[in-house]
């Protein structure tokens, strides 16, 4: 195999694990190669940092090297790096998912997430966009936009994922003012059925907003065995801890 055909089946490799976490057969089937090759590609990106499995023996999923990397090319490149830690100790002390994402655009780019070291996980997010309305993240973020840019962002429309969706314009302006009283923002089955979050914004040394410390999981645990007011605090004291010049 030569160099430039080995990049290229790396690369198509990375590609497959934009969607989520996957093993090595499902890859295989994704970029049409055999799983001999697909499992040595593989090894060498995981030796690289590029990617890593979920736990041994498992799927495979997009490393934080590969979300440093494409941080650098976007605002907040220091971000994960700096946010790491906060991700690893928010997951510690929920035991659910932590990650951390930026403003793209009209959306929110997922750049890192922690996974607990529990049998039910959500899905890794990480290089996944979604409109800012309709998760947690997005609505720190818009909760901090001046009136002109918010009501631009409002004027176009609003996609909908679930019945629980944010799509009202009136009510997502009360969602915001929540948010910005707060200090945090939670959603309940709003981007996807099942799956619960609870998101504060990232500010640097200027104050300015810069991205969204968020942890999520399954909604029965989220109304069972955590409390919606100490999570949001708690998000919002792990936010402040991150250091963004």
């Amino acid at each position: 195999m030569s160099t430039v055909q080995s990049i290229d089946r790396a690369f198509s490799v990375l590609r497959a694990l934009i969607p989520g976490a996957a093993g090595v057969t499902e890859i295989a089937d994704r970029v049409s190669l055999p799983k001999s090759t697909v499992s040595r590609l593989l090894s060498t990106l995981e030796e690289l940092g590029v990617v890593e499995q979920v736990s041994v023996g498992g799927d495979y999923r997009i490393g934080a090297g590969m979300a440093e990397i494409a941080a650098a090319a976007r605002p907040g490149r220091t971000l994960v790096a700096a946010a790491r830690p906060q991700l690893l100790e928010l997951s510690r002390l929920t035991g659910e998912a932590a990650g951390v994402s930026v403003r793209d655009g009209a959306d929110m780019l997922y750049l890192d997430q922690v996974n607990p070291d529990t049998e039910l996980q959500v899905r890794d997010w990480t290089g996944t966009r979604i409109p800012m309305h309709a998760v947690p993240s997005g609505q720190v973020v818009l909760a901090a936009m001046s009136r002109s840019e918010l009501d631009a962002y409002l004027a176009a429309p609003l996609a909908t994922f679930t019945d629980h969706t944010l799509v009202d314009v009136a009510t997502v302006r009360r969602r915001l003012g929540e948010v910005r009283a707060n200090g945090f923002a939670l959603a309940v089955d709003e981007f996807a059925e099942g799956l619960s979050s609870v998101a504060a914004a990232i500010v640097d040394s200027a104050g300015r907003v810069v991205g969204a410390l968020h942890v999520y999981g399954p909604t029965y645990r989220f109304n069972t065995e955590l409390d919606p007011a100490e999570l949001g605090a708690l998000v919002v004291d792990m936010a402040a801890r991150i250091r963004v010049d």
